[in-house]
């Protein structure tokens, strides 16, 4: 039996996670200011895609903590469209992620968002589960809600560990 791989989680950042998706967060200058001065809007930072005959639906995800070192032994994609965790406690929490090798996921990465920083995942984007790393864990969920099939599942043959 092989040992499993280890990988080191490195903060979430626009630039490295851009392959995967979008990070959601109010960072540098507003798009524009609202609501009588009072709002600063960042203005369409996701590329959210739902697929024909699909449509956004936000859902509300309450996960079990999980602590690192973390052994991740699946990861999962969304063919139909993409899928957007925004968390609405201010928590720590993990982003695994992989590119796609022919069909299969090839070798994770995984972040460390920021508090404040949500993620949108592209459509096919190999990814852990929702990995929160503290509690109360709530997510607001921006995914396709559709009648067609939008899961797959990978189950790797070791686990990879995930450090901080």
């Amino acid at each position: 039996m092989s040992a499993a791989l280890t990988i080191r989680a490195r903060p979430l950042s626009a630039a490295a996670f851009a392959p995967f998706g979008d990070v959601l967060e109010a960072s540098g200058q507003p798009d524009k200011v609202i609501n009588e001065g009072l709002c600063d809007r960042f203005h369409d930072r996701a590329r959210m895609d739902f697929g024909p005959g699909g449509r956004a639906g936000i859902s509300i995800f309450r996960a079990t903590s999980r602590a690192l070192p973390y052994a991740c032994g699946m990861l999962e994609r969304h063919p139909e469209g993409s899928q957007a965790f925004v968390p609405m406690m201010d928590l720590a929490w993990l982003v695994i992620v992989a590119p796609d090798a022919g069909g299969r996921p090839g070798e994770p990465l995984a972040f460390l968002p920021s508090p404040g920083q949500g993620v949108n995942l592209l459509r096919n984007t190999w990814h852990g589960v929702l990995t929160p790393l503290a509690e109360p864990a709530i997510f607001a969920v921006i995914d396709r809600i559709g009648d067609t099939p939008n899961l797959e599942e990978f189950f790797l043959s070791e686990p990879v560990v995930v450090t901080s």
